[in-house]
């Protein structure tokens, strides 16, 4: 067979050649933006084209902090295209975990969207590594601003050479972009990616079993094109020719509700607060869903509450899957295999709430410490995942070995695995809650909470128990109509049924707003240091 490298120009250049007339509809602070495959591939050479007279070179990192926009697309491509890597910034980090990042990575420039620039001009001095900074805008002028050697995006466009070649020794095993986790604790680690490995992650997500998204599809991206590179989803809609809609900054619920109905959006992906803001926008406004063919969500366990109403009220069919910054992320994908088909009500949800089947092209096992667990769909062990879209290292990090082992690695979250091969994300082995020698799971519970018609959100954490070592907690957001007249004891009875008794919670504590971390989960480690003042009071 031919040994011809899989690098991401290819990917491109195939958009541009079969492709040329397909859309990418792009909003921006100022206007929504319709532009052609041929465009954005020529934008996109001349950005490389300018990038390269600014000085970047070969296995430069260049960082973006920008939303989902066409012109964080071309620089998706350029920049790897031209044999740099690609940064993708997370913008919700703290400034220090900001600074962290970029000094760790050693970005030699930035890519700043003009709204984001107060918060690179806040910490530039901290910055060691940075020589140049580009303001991503409508606007051709350059802002006020305090930082020195500040370049205008749509200027170096306009300046760089539309037939730049990108050059054609990239070797499919050579860097092509980097992300950082979001720090639920300690510092952000950094993931390496490939070329390679961004090849065969954007095919995994053109399978008829996994997203199948296709030349046919209008693909949404809610998710940040910053957060584990808006899960593959704008290589792979480039690639296949996949019409485009980049939904910009500051977007709402009506926002996105909207771009759905307009854009006739086939296919969309978010985080569950995404999907809860859109749920909470449909019961109240009528909006035509009907182009939508799914609504894949991750990042965090769906609440069995919220597919139902999705699949059953609204027709949306709703796709769970689980990946991490290390795994590219696609690894697992919820879908009903052909016999089940016929599953109604409690038991097709039951499935569809799952983490779902391992994709095509990586292995999945389920460890304690007794060794694999059964497939039984009730021990509990680590998740531990290989394939070659799973990093195999941390960058510069002596946490590497922390997790990766014997080729695997050790996700660090609590799982099941049942007779047909659906994993369930039980916990977090940090968040899975000891009580008495046994494992109670805060997701089971926040997901039965959450189905009671008068809940919004609700997370579950441990708290220290004399006698116990852990109990849980449950921290509650009541939808507005019920903060009157709902109680803790309401919320226990309709528990009961579902749980063993020493599962219930101890308490019930109602918020007004659960802390969440830069991509939209709960933030458990600022929740239990809050209940812990709550308890102590």
């Amino acid at each position: 067979m031919m040994n011809t490298p899989l690098v991401l120009h290819g990917l491109i250049d195939r958009a541009e050649k079969y492709f040329p007339k397909k859309k990418i509809i792009s909003r921006t602070h100022s206007k929504i933006h319709r532009l052609t495959y041929k465009e954005v591939a020529e934008r996109t050479r001349r950005l490389a084209s300018s990038l390269e007279t600014l000085g970047v070179k070969r296995g430069d990192r260049v960082g973006t902090l920008a939303w989902n926009h066409h012109r964080h697309l071309e620089a998706y491509f350029a920049i790897p295209c031209m044999g740099a890597v690609l940064h993708t910034i997370n913008i919700r980090l703290s400034p220090q975990d900001l600074i962290y990042v970029i000094n760790h990575a050693e970005d030699q420039v930035l890519l700043i969207d003009e709204d984001i620039l107060p918060l690179i001009e806040a910490i530039k001095d901290q910055l060691t590594t940075v020589k140049k900074f580009v303001v991503m805008s409508d606007e051709t002028s350059l802002p006020a601003s305090t930082i020195e050697s500040l370049y205008s995006y749509e200027q170096l466009i306009a300046a760089g050479d539309p037939d730049f070649s990108y050059p054609d020794d990239i070797g499919e095993n050579d860097p092509l972009g980097m992300c950082y986790t979001s720090a639920t604790t300690g510092k952000p680690k950094g993931v390496v990616y490939t070329h390679r490995g961004i090849v065969l992650h954007s095919m995994a997500l053109g399978l008829a079993d996994t997203t199948g998204i296709s030349e046919s599809d209008v693909c949404m991206p809610v998710v940040p094109m910053f957060h584990v590179n808006a899960w593959g989803t704008p290589f792979a809609a480039t690639w296949f020719g996949t019409t485009q809609v980049l939904p910009g900054p500051a977007f709402t619920p009506k926002l996105l509700a909207e771009l759905i109905q307009n854009e006739k959006v086939t296919i969309t992906a978010g985080v569950p607060t995404i999907w809860l803001g859109l749920l909470k926008e449909l019961e109240a406004g009528s909006y035509d869903m009907s182009s939508l063919r799914g609504i894949l969500c991750g990042g965090s366990a769906a609440p069995k509450g919220m597919i139902r109403a999705f699949e059953e009220k609204h027709k949306i069919p709703f796709y769970h899957a689980y990946g991490m910054t290390e795994t590219t992320p696609l690894a697992l994908y919820s879908r009903l295999k052909s016999y089940q088909s016929d599953l109604t009500g409690e038991e097709r949800l039951e499935v569809l709430a799952k983490q779902g089947i391992v994709v095509p092209g990586l292995d999945v096992k389920i460890v304690n410490e007794n060794g694999e667990v059964d497939w039984d769909g009730e021990t509990m062990g680590e998740l531990l995942i290989r394939g070659p879209w799973i990093a195999s290292e941390y960058y510069r990090d002596d946490r590497t070995s922390d997790s990766f082992k014997d080729g695997w690695l050790y996700t660090g979250d609590i799982a099941t695995i049942d007779e047909e091969g659906n994993v369930k994300l039980v916990d977090r082995t940090k968040d899975v809650i000891k009580s008495g020698g046994e494992w109670i799971s805060s997701v089971d519970l926040e997901n039965v909470l959450m189905a009671h018609e008068a809940v919004f959100e609700a997370a579950v954490v441990a708290v220290p128990h004399p006698k116990w070592q852990e109990r849980p907690v449950a921290c509650v957001v009541l939808k507005e109509k019920y903060k009157d007249n709902v109680t803790k004891e309401e919320l226990l009875d309709y528990l009961r049924p579902q749980f063993a008794k020493w599962w219930l919670p101890d308490d019930i504590v109602f918020l007004d707003e659960i802390p969440k971390t830069s991509v939209g989960k709960f933030l458990k480690m600022a929740l239990r240091d809050q209940l812990r003042q709550h308890l102590s009071v």
